[in-house]
């Protein structure tokens, strides 16, 4: 069967950007470093920022003005049912909750650090689950989203997330992954990683999706 792949869009056009200064990370990450990171563990989220994040605290600027996007792009209303792929500690899941009430929201995350941690009012709408393999019935949720996560699986592992996500799917999909479209940006991207272990140009890319089935849409991280 053809796959007619989605929509390449900017639905994180309103998420605020952060300088950075990718050349001076480069310099000081090491294979350590992210050996650490790839735990996904207090490390990665709350300790020390060469391994991650540096302190993952809620703060409403960053998915609020996000999430009247999504509403708009999926036609999201009280009712539907959305899953976040990679929920890290569910601040994407209060937001989206909040911006269209009656939304069913459900997240999943590899982390159990992150889910143990997970804010407030989403705990009891989480759970520790890897994207390949998604614990939930074919055509659960109206809407599946996935930021910056399936690409931290390998080839294989990417293909079967994708494939995942377009199996318990209804209405639609959205994934963000890290690529590049020149030789600059693959560099910059290479010295910026922690964590991904497919980067693939941005037209690699939309073949890969093609060939493991996936029919939602997308858009890319490049720092």
């Amino acid at each position: 069967m053809t796959v007619t792949l989605g929509r390449e869009i900017d639905l994180l056009a309103d998420y605020p950007r952060t300088p950075r200064n990718v050349e001076a990370r480069g310099e000081a990450k090491t294979e350590a470093d992210r050996e650490i990171a790839r735990r996904f563990g207090r490390e990665f989220f709350d300790g020390d920022r060469a391994h991650g994040y540096g302190g993952f605290s809620y703060n409403p600027r960053f998915w609020t003005p996000v999430a009247p996007a999504f509403q708009r792009h999926f036609d999201l209303k009280a009712g539907d049912r959305l899953l976040d792929v990679g929920c890290a500690k569910g601040f994407m899941m209060h937001d989206f909750a909040a911006a269209v009430p009656g939304l069913e929201v459900k997240g999943v995350d590899v982390s159990d650090y992150a889910i143990a941690h997970a804010i407030d009012d989403m705990r009891d709408h989480v759970s520790v689950a890897c994207a390949t393999d998604l614990p939930f019935p074919d055509k659960s949720f109206d809407v599946v989203v996935s930021i910056n996560t399936i690409h931290n699986l390998d080839r294989d592992g990417c293909a079967r997330a994708l494939r995942e996500i377009e199996r318990v799917a209804v209405r639609g999909a959205f994934v963000t992954v890290d690529a590049y479209f020149d030789e600059t940006q693959r560099l910059r991207m290479e010295a910026w990683n922690l964590t991904a272990r497919t980067i693939l140009h941005g037209d690699d890319w939309k073949r890969f999706f093609v060939e493991a089935g996936y029919s939602g849409d997308f858009y890319w991280f490049i720092p």
